[in-house]
């Protein structure tokens, strides 16, 4: 059972690293749409950050 559990917090885990990475790029794709090169800056600056 424990090896389960391990299983599924690495399953759990992965998919919320996988959801942030999805936001993230999609809140870029709208900042660079938007010409908010700040914002850009600063969401690029968290990606690298979440690698």
């Amino acid at each position: 059972m424990n090896k389960n559990r391990q299983d599924l917090l690495k399953q759990t885990a992965a998919a919320h690293r996988d959801n942030l990475r999805k936001n993230l790029q999609h809140r870029l794709e709208v900042a660079r749409s938007r010409g908010d090169q700040d914002l850009v800056r600063q969401l690029e600056a968290e990606a690298n950050y979440l690698r």
